[in-house]
């Protein structure tokens, strides 16, 4: 073999050096607008203007009026490695700014026509530095500008065509700008944003600095629906803080992208977080659908590591248990106060216009004014007006022979003092399906199969918290066919199922015998019911985890024993399942996330029949 043909180990040129750095920190146009607006904020700028040309690929200039660069630092600061926001091995294991790496001016001037113009804060003139993707920049001259700094980013990509060909059309691109700079603007609100493309302003916030303010740009931001739905979270523990806004489970997409999670002010996708946010709503989520949310979570710098990836979207926790258990009980606990005693969201600022608001009301928590109530989702004209005429068909004339009910507990007549229950008191059943109500607000309507279902489901759980699950033997056992890995199935997992409430042995290949149920499924199809188990624990896998597993199996159990459609209940049944309802956690919506009941306020009724016109 030949020397001269054996590579020899050499120094890479810094533009090369540059270009490849840039091939990390800048995939599309809007990773450098993420970078710049992150130097920017790390600037303490209060104001922020973002002016995109051709989707990023001809213009990106960023405006602000932080406290500038200093004039023989501009030829610094577009040097590899350098930057104001560390300066040893303590301040990078207690990170508090977006940036510091000292990375993203090099290589995004490496890739493009840049020109940095800034003034120093206590400076009575700006200076202008340019760099075209050589080595060199150009010499530093005096300009007029304001205090603060702008970056122009011009031709991105003009020298790396092999980068560039890989860029999407306009649109495309400008739309990854615009969901940046909204997760941006959602971390910041004491920040005044603005966004312009091609001279069109697409984007303007004045800082937001009380929550009505923040309720506003959240409601711009996400949309009309995601505010109409959402819960305030606010919990603190060990050093940890999370405060910001949830969706109730009836609220839920198809595609996890209305979901904004921010550490320390940093927005974040990671795998702990996503994970510890799916556990806490499983149990109240249909499969396949994910819940929306803007949550905020503040820890000790020192506790975690954004050193990770180079876009600084994940992290690392020290005590990444805690921080799970943490979330995942913080999101349980609020969602445990959707019932109808609790309030079902905040109220929407004032200021918020709403066309074609439709609301009702629910007894708010940690109320001392019981008639004082905030408002909830509604459901579509086209259902009121079918349900109302529905309603209206149960009124039976006189003569008509009407079976007669058993004689039930009279309601309670109502005074000026009386303060009915949230959700009223029961009129009538409709169509084996729904309890009609009333309340002080109008008409409610129950899905009482949803509503007992959740009750179930909730007593269950708690009894198996508590190792509190009552057992009744049967009289007579009752023998189930199964195939013979189902038989196998059984007899390997005999104590969960002995956890369950049951008790049951294997009696031949392919036969079972179950000699103890639980008290609560005691009505239940057992046979069904033992299979149903069965195919869940084929579905989840023997070995996979019982805890994450279990409230699966629960909520199985839990739609065998519910009321089924068409099965007639009495007066006081109504209320009972009603009163229970109100005491049940999470029972604003069945295991699956539907809703278990509505509410038409007299309003909604009057405008229906046309009254007052």
């Amino acid at each position: 073999m030949k020397s001269q043909n054996i590579p020899s180990i050499h120094r890479l040129p810094s533009l090369i050096a540059n270009q490849i750095a840039a091939g990390e920190v800048v995939e599309r146009p809007a990773s450098v607008v993420k970078e710049l607006v992150e130097n920017s904020l790390d600037a303490k700028a209060k104001t922020i203007d973002i002016d995109i040309e051709q989707g990023g690929v001809a213009l990106i200039r960023i405006r602000d009026d932080g406290f500038g660069i200093r004039p023989e630092e501009l030829s610094l600061a577009l040097n590899r490695h350098t930057t104001s926001k560390i300066r040893n091995l303590d301040d990078l294991e207690r990170i508090n700014s977006l940036g510091f790496r000292g990375e993203a001016l090099a290589s995004i001037a490496s890739i493009s026509r840049l020109t940095l113009s800034s003034r120093f804060y206590n400076h009575e003139t700006g200076h202008c530095i340019r760099l075209n993707g050589q080595e060199k920049p150009s010499a530093i001259e005096p300009i007029a500008h304001p205090i603060g700094t702008s970056l122009e980013v011009r031709d991105l990509f003009y020298n790396t065509p092999a980068r560039r060909k890989f860029l999407r059309t306009e649109k495309t691109e400008f739309n990854h700008i615009h969901e940046t700079v909204k997760r941006i603007a959602l971390s910041r609100f004491d920040v005044k944003f603005k966004l312009t493309h091609n001279q069109k302003t697409i984007m303007a916030f004045k800082p937001a600095l009380n929550k009505d303010e923040q309720l506003h740009r959240v409601a711009k931001l996400c949309g009309r629906e995601f505010i109409q739905h959402i819960l305030n979270v606010n919990e603190a523990s060990a050093g940890l803080q999370l405060s910001g806004w949830i969706t109730q489970p009836t609220y839920s997409r198809s595609q996890a992208d209305m979901q904004y999670f921010f550490v320390n002010g940093r927005i974040i996708r990671d795998k702990l977080i996503n994970h510890a946010l799916r556990q806490a709503y499983q149990d109240v989520l249909y499969n396949g659908r994910h819940p929306s949310y803007v949550l905020y979570l503040t820890i000790d710098p020192s506790e975690m590591d954004i050193n990770v990836h180079p876009t600084k979207s994940e992290v690392r926790f020290a005590e990444s248990r805690q921080v799970h258990k943490f979330l995942t009980q913080a999101i349980e606990k609020r969602l445990a106060k959707t019932s109808p005693s609790h309030v079902s969201r905040p109220s929407l600022p004032p200021k918020m216009p709403l066309k074609q608001q439709s609301i009702y009301y629910s007894k708010p928590e940690n109320s001392e004014d019981n008639n004082k109530y905030n408002q909830v989702e509604k459901p579509s004209a086209a259902a009121i007006n079918e349900t109302i005429q529905t309603y209206l068909a149960l009124q039976v004339p006189p003569s008509e022979s009407v079976p007669k009910q058993p004689e039930q507990p009279a309601k309670p007549e109502k005074t000026t003092n009386t303060i009915l229950p949230p959700l009223g008191y029961a009129l009538a059943q409709l169509q084996g399906v729904y309890i009609l109500a009333e309340n002080s607000e109008g008409l409610v309507l129950v899905d009482m199969h949803a509503a007992h279902e959740r009750i179930t489901y909730e007593r269950m759980k708690s009894s198996m918290q508590t190792n509190n699950l009552e057992t009744q033997g049967l009289l007579i056992p009752i023998s189930i066919t199964v195939s013979e890995p189902e038989a196998e199935l059984a007899e390997q997992e005999f104590d969960l199922f002995r956890k369950l409430g049951f008790e049951i042995s294997r009696a031949g290949p392919e036969t079972l015998i179950v000699r103890k149920v639980p008290i609560l499924l005691a009505d239940a199809n057992v046979p069904m019911l033992v299979r149903d188990v069965l195919a869940d624990l084929r579905s989840f896998g023997v070995s996979a985890s019982l805890q994450e597993n279990m409230q699966n199996i629960l909520g199985t159990l839990a739609c065998h024993t519910s009321v089924r459609a068409n099965r007639q209940l009495s007066l006081s049944e109504m209320n009972a399942l009603l009163r229970e309802m109100e005491k049940t956690e999470r029972s604003n919506q069945c295991n699956h996330g539907r809703p278990t009941w509505t509410q038409l306020s007299m309003k909604e009724l009057d405008r229906l029949f046309l009254r007052g016109r």
